[in-house]
């Protein structure tokens, strides 16, 4: 199947007992057995499995071109799940552009436990290697990055990584499948936060981790069971719904997000804008390489370099609500400094370019008159 089909179709069947086009909610906790340790089917206990769940996971794989989907209470319980992959000395190479939760997560909580983390500007390959020995274990990727839309060569670190005999997981939040499928490019495991473009509604907190190989997925689903984040039956049910329109609202979020930047480009306020499909972007080359197209992410700056002026525009907008989150239908706008990466200490946002100023916006899919009409009022 072509993707859009497969976002409808792949990976899933009719209910066996009603013919139900759509999987129901399997709202239960557990499954009757006709003898111990002999379920009726294939189902015992529903944080190991629940088949809403599971319809869920067969279309996360399938989107993916994966062996194994999981589904997760949130995207860092995913990445919770991920990184418990490994032990006190390991040593993972990741971005030095990182979401805040994650940045939190690593240098929070793994890093007191033994796990050695170096983030590394991944736009010279020798940085990774520079740092790379028989320690390291994984190099976590987040393309585009989270909020500055900085790219990584994911087929050129696959070499790496396989050369290494060492893990590659993509965090593919930002792209989503419909642009970027991490695994055909090299990558071991890719991440979701599933709250974002799959779900798609603004709804629903999920997260996702899709496998290349079988044993990876079983072994990540032993974890998943032994610790219990596990996505419930209603929630699956929602993600699995956007998924069925995913191609419809990533094809709007793009042609929105194109000419939203396009105009911001222009503004005689704003300094630099943040969009990999600008021909200035430094990794425009890259995302015409690995992504079908460049999403409905932006993010810029101000020529005074005031945090006043982001707050500002951020205040006098009328469309865009000012909301953490992204990937929703409606535009939303963030301050990255004071929101979703307040967690990250201010030497190291201002270091990798996260400044007071500031601003991503979460594009959606609105008719775009109405969008830049107030882009242009908040600016005024």
């Amino acid at each position: 199947m072509k993707f859009n089909t497969k976002a409808i179709h792949g990976g899933q069947k009719h209910d066996p007992s009603t013919g139900a086009v759509m999987p129901p909610v399997f709202q239960t906790t557990t499954y009757a057995q006709t003898s111990p340790g002999q379920p009726v089917g294939d189902y015992g206990y529903s944080r190991s499995a629940n088949p809403t769940r599971s319809a869920l996971e067969e279309a996360l794989a399938s989107i993916e071109n994966g062996a194994r989907g999981l589904a997760f209470s949130s995207g860092l319980a995913a990445t919770d799940c991920l990184m418990r992959s490994f032990k006190a000395g390991d040593e993972i190479i990741t971005m030095d552009d990182l979401y805040g939760g994650t940045y939190r997560m690593f240098t929070q909580i793994y890093q007191n436990s033994g796990i050695k983390f170096h983030y590394v500007d991944m736009d010279n390959l020798d940085n990774i290697t520079a740092v790379l020995n028989e320690n390291t274990k994984m190099i976590w990727v987040e393309t585009p990055t989270n909020p500055l839309m900085k790219l990584a060569d994911i087929a050129a670190i696959a070499k790496i990584t396989a050369a290494n005999t060492i893990l590659l997981a993509v965090d593919n939040t930002f792209a989503s499948p419909y642009l970027q499928r991490p695994l055909d490019l090299g990558a071991d495991v890719v991440m979701h936060s599933a709250t974002k473009y799959l779900a798609g509604h603004s709804d629903v907190i999920a997260g996702a981790l899709i496998t290349k190989s079988a044993e990876l997925g079983k072994q990540l689903h032993f974890q998943q069971f032994a610790t219990g984040a596990t996505l419930g039956p209603m929630d699956s049910f929602l993600v699995l719904r956007g998924i069925k329109t995913l191609h419809l609202r990533m094809q709007r979020h793009c042609e929105n997000g194109e000419k939203v930047a396009a105009y911001l480009n222009e503004h005689p306020k704003v300094k630099t804008v943040y969009f990999p499909g600008l021909v200035t972007h430094p990794f425009h080359e890259i995302a015409k390489k690995q992504m079908s197209a460049f999403g409905g992410m932006v993010s810029f700056n101000f020529v005074s370099g005031a945090k006043q002026d982001a707050i500002s525009f951020l205040e006098k907008l009328q469309l865009f609500t000012l909301a953490e989150s992204l990937g929703g239908v409606e535009s939303l706008a963030n301050h990255p400094a004071l929101m979703t990466h307040a967690s990250i200490p201010e030497h190291k946002r201002l270091a990798v370019g996260i400044t007071d100023d500031l601003v991503r916006l979460s594009v959606g899919v609105e008719d775009i008159e109405d969008l830049l009409e107030d882009l242009a009022q908040a600016l005024s």
